[in-house]
């Protein structure tokens, strides 16, 4: 299976830093495997940048063509910061999100997942999100306590439920078989925030990835560019 891929990030139109990472830092083509991952640092957290970036380096530092869990890497990202809070007190309160997709030679996606950014399938027409929030508003719908037309409006829509650096954490897990002509998208919420799914899909459907990438981060900046916003895209050509 051959994979050609993109990657994106802006700090937005607000905020004054980046606290966004993302792998890989290059756009690209190959057979896989592939890493790809958005880390999404707390908003307003102590050092939020730090846990971002820690996140990222240590989900690349295991070569990609060694077998391993996804979660694994997860889990070993999560120890990484918190080992750096141990050495350095002042970094203490920093964590971040972690969306983590490894993508096999044979064209199995394995997700590994913590937070709220995101991983989408898009396929012929379609557009499905792969990964669940872990956002009060989310186990909120999810138990029937607030309809989801509610959600964008909700004093409490950014909460987070779980996120790597504050102690152990739940990771979840997803597996898709992809065909020829699939695209897979990763984002932090500060695309999400800003666009809906249907104005995503709109814009991720007639692009390049490299196109679709930076379309995106403009159309979330245009829109408020209220949070760093970072996109990675992945075609499965043949």
């Amino acid at each position: 299976m051959k994979y050609v891929w993109a990657t994106g990030t802006h700090q937005g139109r607000v905020r004054d830093h980046n606290e966004d990472a993302v792998l890989p830092a290059a756009s690209g083509s190959g057979e896989g495997p592939l890493l790809v991952a958005v880390a999404d640092g707390m908003g307003g957290a102590v050092a939020g940048e730090v846990a971002s970036g820690l996140a990222i380096e240590q989900l690349a530092s295991v070569p990609a063509d060694v077998p391993d869990d996804p979660a694994a890497r997860v889990m070993a990202a999560n120890a990484r910061i918190l080992e750096a809070v141990r050495a350095d007190p002042a970094l203490l309160g920093m964590g971040t999100t972690v969306t983590l997709c490894v993508f096999s030679p044979g064209g199995d996606l394995r997700i590994a997942h913590v937070g709220d950014s995101r991983a989408y399938l898009l396929r012929d027409d379609d557009m499905e999100q792969l990964t669940t929030d872990h956002t009060v508003v989310a186990e909120l719908i999810e138990m029937g306590h607030l309809d989801p037309s509610a959600a964008d409006s909700h004093p409490q829509r950014h909460l987070l439920t779980r996120t790597l650096g504050l102690g152990p954490v739940a990771i979840d897990e997803y597996q898709r078989d992809l065909s020829t002509g699939d695209r897979v998208l990763v984002c932090s919420d500060g695309l999400t925030t800003m666009l809906s799914d249907g104005e995503i899909a709109r814009i991720a459907s007639d692009q390049d990835v490299e196109g679709t990438v930076w379309s995106l981060i403009e159309a979330a900046n245009n829109a408020g560019g209220v949070d760093n916003t970072t996109v990675a895209v992945v075609d499965i050509v043949e």
